[in-house]
């Protein structure tokens, strides 16, 4: 890592804290972050903060690093939080916490570079392409070194980046991290039948066995996309979406004006399977739609049907995803059962900055140890792929 005062001192004029993402144009921000993931866009940022789901009170302070060129114009940047508390991130460092603070450190405020309440992978080191990556990765992550001296903090975290952006931050000093999802690959199939004839004959009977149970209730799905998503399916979503926030975590993170601030500004890369009975919604699942990734995010519902939860946030994923052509579904954090229905383990990278040395030293040796667990891990749960061996 950059020796952090030489850093601080060699890019005080370049690089800047934002204080809101509403600080730079949607144009300059979506510059840098590229069209491929919905979560990154101005839009979705920017819905979060005015909604006021994201804020100081909610323990999310924005503090952007922000890298302009000579000639004014946004470079590079980085979404960041000041946050007073590790929840909404799905990268669990209570522990680490815990021990710091019972050794008399602090660990709250730490800074934290995340789609906030989102676990999807994504570049977190935003940077226009005709910019140098490397000088650009370098400036920003003096510019992480710089925050933490100007706030005293003492860890920083980069969650959820890509494989090659991990190994980046690894070389500057910042100690790595892995996690396993669950995700769905789109190999060439030409409809959800292709995809079923690849797996095992025990596991295709299986899943057309749930898919009829569904189907054979007096429920009705739909995929709403675009125009076709009413100030009223957010209504409904919005409820299902309490429902659960209050049965799994007690709170919810988001609130109803982000939802109408989703569907306003991005409409059409918002795929939202909502299930009906009588024309009235009592379940549905959203989903954003990147370059060639469907992200699975919430779902919810008012009646509990068998399998529903199955067949609106993994099925008509994957319906949805062969028919539009695209590579991946992401269906989000967790869930082992995903495995029989096609979704298999991958590895999730973060990245953490500790400026105590000793405490730095013990989660370096937590971490590797925690990477071979991982790797093992993976190695079993892909013993569980409901593929045919032969394919």
């Amino acid at each position: 890592m950059p020796d952090g005062t030489d850093i601080q001192n060699e890019l005080a004029e370049e690089v800047s804290v934002l204080p809101a993402i509403s600080a730079v144009t949607a144009e300059e921000w979506d510059a840098c972050a590229g069209a491929d993931n919905p979560f990154l866009s101005h839009d979705f940022l920017n819905a979060l903060e005015e909604s006021g789901s994201v804020r100081a009170e909610t323990g999310w302070l924005p503090r952007h690093l922000a890298v302009r060129d000579r000639e004014g114009r946004l470079a590079a940047a980085m979404p960041m939080y000041l946050k007073g508390h590790s929840q909404g991130e799905y990268v669990f460092d209570w522990g680490w916490a815990d021990a710091y603070e019972r050794a008399g450190g602090r660990y709250y405020p730490k800074l934290l570079s995340a789609v906030p309440f989102t676990p999807v992978t994504g570049t977190r080191m935003l940077i226009r392409p005709d910019i140098d990556r490397a000088h650009a990765e370098e400036i920003l992550a003096g510019g992480i070194v710089a925050l933490m001296n100007q706030l005293n903090v003492a860890t920083a975290h980069v969650n959820f980046l890509p494989k090659p952006e991990w190994e980046r931050l690894g070389a500057f000093g910042f100690l790595q991290r892995m996690g396993l999802q669950y995700h769905w690959h789109n190999d060439g199939y030409a409809g959800f039948d292709d995809f079923l004839d690849a797996l095992s004959s025990r596991k295709r009977k299986a899943i057309r066995k749930e898919r009829r149970q569904v189907a054979e209730t007096d429920l009705v799905l739909r995929r709403l996309v675009g125009r076709d998503i009413e100030e009223r399916h957010w209504d409904a979503f919005f409820h299902f979406y309490m429902d659960t926030s209050d049965r799994k975590w007690g709170s919810p993170y988001l609130n109803r004006t982000f939802f109408s601030l989703l569907g306003e500004r991005m409409a059409e890369r918002v795929m939202l399977v909502v299930a009906e009975r009588d024309g009235q919604p009592v379940a549905g699942a959203l989903n954003l739609i990147g370059s060639d990734t469907l992200f699975g995010r919430n779902w919810g519902c008012t009646e509990e049907y068998k399998f529903l939860h199955f067949e609106a946030c993994y099925y008509q994923a994957i319906d949805f995803a062969i028919e539009r052509g695209m590579a991946t579904v992401e269906a989000g954090a967790q869930g082992q059962h995903k495995i029989q229905r096609g979704y298999l383990p991958v590895e999730t990278y973060s990245n953490h900055l500790i400026l105590d040395d000793g405490f730095r030293d013990a989660v370096a040796d937590f971490l590797a140890r925690e990477r071979r667990q991982m790797a093992h891990e993976k190695a079993l749960l892909l013993e569980e792929s409901p593929f045919r061996k032969d394919g």
